[in-house]
């Protein structure tokens, strides 16, 4: 009897499997972090990336195939992570593989990213973004009710709010991981687009690198920009319009 019951204590006392898998998980993702932060902070930057263009473009040329990986990849822990140099990296792809074979690779990788930063959030630390961004969470959560995906694509669309808050807080709604992740890859196209576009056009990264990421700011990434920001707005008008009509 006393055996029973001292099992049945130790069974109710001892923390569950899924308890310490989380707890192992988080320690490793903020091991990743830290380390990962101490070294994109000073390895993804403009200047850092320009210093080794040599080496860069040549292991470009002689390994093609482990250069799309290689840029797959940080692409991915930099934007699953959340973690800084994601505009350089942009920047430096294009200028290496040019515009388009660029976009594929920073589309599909910073989709994936986000996607990494989506699940780590909904699966692994919702308690601590859930208390950090509780009043965001009550705003989109109603926008989402009223507008549906269309709500994550118009957010995609207009740099307004940080794209690592959207990962992190659409992570703690009910919106699917497949949604997330098609409407995150059509809504930040055109903005990909222009940044590769941008970066595709320096002939080096030492003029890159001098230029800045503020010196890439001209009249006709700022026009496109704006474009990208009324571009939502006037899809809603057509669609509420439409809908007018169809109801009378």
């Amino acid at each position: 009897m006393s055996e029973n019951h001292n099992s049945t204590t130790g069974t109710q006392s001892s923390p569950s499997t899924s308890v310490l898998m989380r707890l192992a998980l988080s320690i490793a993702v903020l091991t990743v972090v830290i380390y990962a932060y101490g070294n994109s902070s000073n390895t993804l930057t403009l200047a850092a990336l320009a210093d080794k263009e040599t080496q860069i473009r040549n292991y470009q040329q002689q390994h093609p195939w482990r250069a799309y990986s290689v840029a797959v990849l940080a692409y991915i822990v930099v934007a699953g992570l959340s973690l800084p140099g994601a505009v350089p990296l942009t920047l430096v792809i294009a200028w290496l593989f040019g515009f388009w074979r660029g976009l594929i690779v920073v589309s599909f990788a910073s989709t994936a990213g986000a996607t990494v930063a989506f699940l780590l959030s909904r699966y692994l630390l919702r308690k601590t973004i859930q208390s950090r961004f509780r009043n965001r969470l009550t705003t989109v959560n109603e926008s989402l009710k009223e507008e549906g995906a269309f709500y994550l694509f118009t957010l995609r669309l207009i740099p307004v709010v940080p794209f690592f808050v959207i990962n992190v807080v659409m992570g703690l709604t009910t919106l699917p991981a497949v949604t997330f992740w098609w409407v995150s890859q059509l809504g930040m196209l055109p903005g990909t687009a222009v940044y590769v576009c941008t970066g595709s056009q320096f002939p080096d990264l030492n003029s890159l690198a001098k230029n800045g990421t503020t010196g890439i700011l001209n009249p006709q990434l700022l026009a496109a920009f704006v474009l990208l920001g009324l571009f939502p707005i006037a899809v809603k008008i057509i669609v509420s319009s439409r809908n007018k009509h169809g109801q009378t």
